[in-house]
């Protein structure tokens, strides 16, 4: 009798969970459509892409939202609405845009409790601005009208001078050392830009690395040695031409690829695995 050999099965991707948003806190949605929640498909490929399983998390209560935590390996918090500046302190400022505050629960607990375990997290533009707030840190509500001698930053994608989603608007100057320029390298980028609100105030253990040439920060990243890395453009638009782009989802789900396999103090893994397929015969 022939003794079957086990086979070896591909390593699980690395689960990684992506909030989403309220429909109706975009604006301009019919009355008839149901509530619901979405996110752009262009997140969701791009970590696909990069070899992730993407889960999209919905806006539901924080009992079942630290469920669904509890099974994530890593955090993407992408780009969206203004965020509440309650969420840091503050009154409303008449530039405030449209907010999303069950949106803004959720992606502070996921911040919060990733930062916490170490577990990966990434953030693009509003994503930058959520990990500064979880932080202890604030925002600018309106660069234009708080931050007089900013550059122009808001080259949104619909309106009378509407860009593609892909222009490269300014540069960035990347700090030498950072776990961005081991992607992106050392020195200036040109970035595309889509936001008009920023941070004011660094969160506590967060360090700015990339900044714009009107000394705003365009990114940032934790003082631990786990990965927890943040930019204020959106380099899922720039990853059909930059490989770069393409370089830093393929780390973050690297980053929560180890994270899963990093054995606990018990001696087992983050989460229950097989990694053979049973033997036959």
């Amino acid at each position: 009798m022939q003794m079957a050999i086990p086979q070896t099965i591909p390593a699980p991707r690395p689960v990684i969970g992506i909030p989403t948003q309220t429909l109706q806190s975009l604006g301009g949605v019919s009355a008839a459509i149901p509530p619901s929640w979405v996110m752009s498909q262009r997140y969701i490929v791009t970590l696909e892409a990069a070899g992730a399983l993407p889960w999209m998390v919905p806006l539901v209560d924080d009992t079942t939202i630290r469920g669904i935590y509890e099974q994530l390996d890593g955090v993407f918090l992408p780009g969206g609405a203004d965020i509440d500046p309650v969420s840091y302190g503050t009154d409303p400022h008449p530039l405030c845009d449209r907010t999303d505050r069950e949106r803004d629960r959720v992606e502070m607990l996921l911040a919060r409790w990733a930062i916490a375990d170490h577990k990966p997290v990434l953030g693009v533009c509003r994503g930058m601005q959520i990990i500064n707030v979880a932080a202890g840190g604030s925002l600018f509500q309106d660069l234009a009208e708080q931050r007089p001698k900013s550059i122009k930053h808001d080259y949104f994608p619909y309106g009378g001078a509407a860009h593609t989603r892909d222009y490269l608007a300014h540069e960035v100057q990347i700090a030498d050392g950072s776990r961005i320029a081991s992607v992106f390298g050392a020195g200036a980028l040109p970035v595309n830009s889509m936001h008009h609100q920023g941070v004011k105030e660094l969160g506590e253990g967060l360090t700015a690395t990339a900044h714009a040439t009107d000394g705003l920060i365009e990114a940032l990243e934790g003082n631990e040695t786990s990965y927890l890395v943040a930019v204020q453009w959106h380099p899922e638009a720039l990853t059909d031409g930059d490989v770069r782009a393409r370089r830093l989802f393929h780390e973050f789900a690297a980053a929560a690829r180890d994270y899963r396999n990093v054995p606990m103090s018990s001696g087992s893994f983050r989460r229950n695995r097989g990694t053979r397929a049973p033997s036959a015969g």
